[in-house]
């Protein structure tokens, strides 16, 4: 992607932005799709790159762009599952959730989805490898789209907003936006692994 492939006093930022957005929108829109891209990483990377551009719109089109993405991505996924649900064979759609959402996950989430609703959708995004299995539950609960989309676009905004903000926390830290990134990356990386590291510590104990 071009805002992570050159720093700023290569390009010009107009030139990044027009290459860089783009890819970005693409790339969370697919990693949303298929849930193997670090797309909090990505954000987060393109958060950096923007925190030392002069435009003070830099910013503010990472947040749109990834914000927007996410959201196609995630109904797009939902559409698909609801009509894998529908279907008498399924589909692969709807089985690739399903394999993503493992059932003692899957079990609390529809636990949780039961008694406070939206706001677990919004919380879903935010927690590390919470989206699936939150979006398989609104599948079986038999949410229709509008509800879904309706919960999941603040959930988006909230997703967008939390790895922007560590992109720029990244950003002030170094004078160079390569180190800021390998920060943000880093960072990023230890926050989706911590979840899964701990719950490995405790079925241990």
């Amino acid at each position: 992607m071009t805002w992570l492939a050159f720093p700023a006093t290569v390009l010009p930022e107009s030139t990044q932005q027009a290459f860089g957005a783009p890819s970005l929108f693409l790339l969370v829109l697919f990693g949303a799709l298929v849930p193997v891209i670090p797309t909090g990483a990505l954000v987060s990377s393109a958060a950096v790159v923007a925190f030392h551009q002069t435009s003070p719109f830099s910013l503010a089109l990472v947040f749109v762009t990834a914000s927007l993405a996410a959201f196609l991505g995630d109904a797009a996924l939902y559409w698909l599952g609801r009509r894998g649900m529908r279907s008498k064979n399924g589909s692969r759609w709807l089985e690739a959730i399903r394999a993503r959402a493992p059932e003692d996950r899957l079990e609390q989430a529809q636990s949780k989805l039961a008694g406070h609703g939206i706001a677990v959708l919004v919380l879903s995004r935010l927690v590390p490898a919470g989206r699936i299995p939150v979006m398989l539950a609104c599948l079986l609960a038999k949410w229709p789209m509008r509800r879904f989309a309706r919960g999941n676009l603040p959930a988006c905004v909230a997703w967008a907003v939390t790895y922007q903000v560590i992109g720029i926390l990244g950003g002030s830290l170094f004078p160079e936006p390569w180190e800021g990134v390998v920060a943000a990356v880093a960072l990023t990386v230890v926050i989706s692994a911590a979840p899964g590291v701990w719950r490995r510590v405790r079925a241990a104990r």
